[in-house]
């Protein structure tokens, strides 16, 4: 098979290549597109600063453990903004950090692209499914 370009490939492998040079966007997908983060990031858009529990509802069928794990991870990327107030009983909130923020229109993009776009996706998967053999 000729490449796209028609450059011809060498057949001698060489140094196993760089993920991002191959996809430059492969960690921004690990980091943004991951499980949960993409709920979490959507709702703290949405719905502002959050308590815990408050994102654990608006989220739904995840963990206390992994909504944990998300957010500390969110936290460390500078996605996602914790603030712990010291008062009885403590009181934790979550919202999204400017850098996060950013992410609104990607989102938005995908949003768009997910309205026009699902309906012919199910079609194909229906097509797919239907053929001998699938």
């Amino acid at each position: 098979m000729e490449p796209i370009d028609g450059a011809t490939q060498d057949p001698t492998p060489g140094p196993t290549p760089d993920p991002t040079q191959a996809c430059p966007i492969s960690p921004i997908a690990d980091i943004v597109f991951s499980r949960w983060t993409t709920p979490i990031l959507w709702a703290l858009n949405q719905y502002g600063m959050l308590r815990f529990v408050e994102l654990q509802r608006l989220i739904g069928t995840i963990t206390p453990k992994v909504l944990t794990q998300r957010l500390r991870q969110l936290e460390r990327d500078g996605l996602v903004v914790r603030t712990y107030h010291a008062e009885v009983p403590p009181r934790v909130e979550y919202r999204i950090s400017d850098l996060g923020r950013s992410l609104a229109p990607l989102f938005a993009h995908l949003v768009d692209w997910s309205n026009d776009n699902l309906p012919r996706v199910t079609e194909a998967r229906e097509a797919y499914d239907a053929e001998p053999g699938h």
